[in-house]
């Protein structure tokens, strides 16, 4: 097994993608910016949720369909060896965990991590009041009034990376990281909610390096979003220049053993301002396409 590093777009419209709970569940914003923030935490909970329903047993999951403790959780495990722990638990391969056992907090460092994503053009919050058939209370027979708070439109970019050496600690698995693929290509959509619909994935990369030492560092810094109108409302209102990412790729192509991607149609690709597909603006890398 090799280090990867992920570059993965997904975009929000009239859409919460992540709630803070500080701020009466408005999006995540950096203000200054003007950007709206999305918490690795929120994306690892996509890709889990969508492994329960692979019929994959987690341990950072519902029991019974309600949260429980980690203890509860160790509990209901039964006594587990740590290899049987890891062999048990993709969630556990994939991102670690801290695990309550007797007086001992047992670690396992996740191979797998994110950092926040953050859109890559400058975003509206959308305020509106909302009412519930229910009443409040028992003495006030009108509706309970509330807020919804929903990004006009979000175009959102997270960096990951795969480390091969802590994969070797937690047992990781080719077949967990084909998982990984799918998982970010599909639960998004697959796991809507209320606040939640009108987000899809848009973009992925996984570069798979040709050995467990290199890291190039974040994609994200050799793309940008280009804005066709001047308060855009949708994906046909832009496109992705790539080219420098293509650059730099091509730079340290002795490093790459392969891309594992998929881009949705809907995706404009720009390299260097000319209009291109996927498989045009990469050319010359092995490419995969995760189906």
């Amino acid at each position: 097994m090799n280090n990867s590093e992920i570059l993965f777009l997904y975009d929000a419209k009239l859409t919460n993608p992540n709630g803070d709970p500080d701020e009466e569940n408005r999006p995540r914003m950096d203000y200054e910016r003007g950007t709206n923030l999305v918490s690795d935490l929120r994306l690892k909970r996509y890709i889990r949720d969508y492994l329960a329903d692979q019929g994959y047993p987690l341990f950072v999951q519902k029991i019974g369909g309600s949260p429980v403790t980690a203890e509860t959780r160790i509990k209901n495990l039964g006594t587990l060896k740590d290899e049987e722990i890891l062999d048990q638990l993709i969630d556990v391969r994939l991102f670690g965990a801290t695990m309550p056992i007797l007086k001992d907090n047992k670690q396992f460092i996740g191979p797998v991590q994110f950092n926040w994503g953050y859109s890559l053009n400058t975003v509206k919050v959308l305020e509106s009041s909302i009412t519930s058939t229910f009443a409040s209370s028992d003495n006030n027979k009108q509706g309970a009034i509330g807020k919804d708070y929903r990004v006009a439109y979000s175009f959102i970019a997270f960096s990951g990376v795969i480390s091969a050496n802590r994969g070797k600690a937690t047992s990781l698995k080719e077949e967990d990281i084909d998982q990984l693929d799918r998982a970010l290509k599909y639960a998004i959509p697959l796991q809507v909610t209320r606040s939640k619909i009108g987000q899809y994935p848009r973009l992925y990369l996984r570069v798979e390096y040709t050995n467990n030492m290199t890291i190039l560092g974040d994609m994200r810094d050799y793309i940008s979003l280009k804005e066709y109108t001047e308060d855009i409302r949708d994906i046909s209102e832009t496109a992705l220049e790539v080219g420098e990412l293509v650059d730099f790729l091509k730079a340290n192509a002795d490093k790459i053993a392969v891309i594992h991607y998929f881009c949705d149609s809907k995706c404009k690709l720009l390299k260097h301002d000319q209009e291109v597909t996927f498989r045009q603006a990469f050319d010359g890398f092995n490419l995969v396409e995760v189906e």
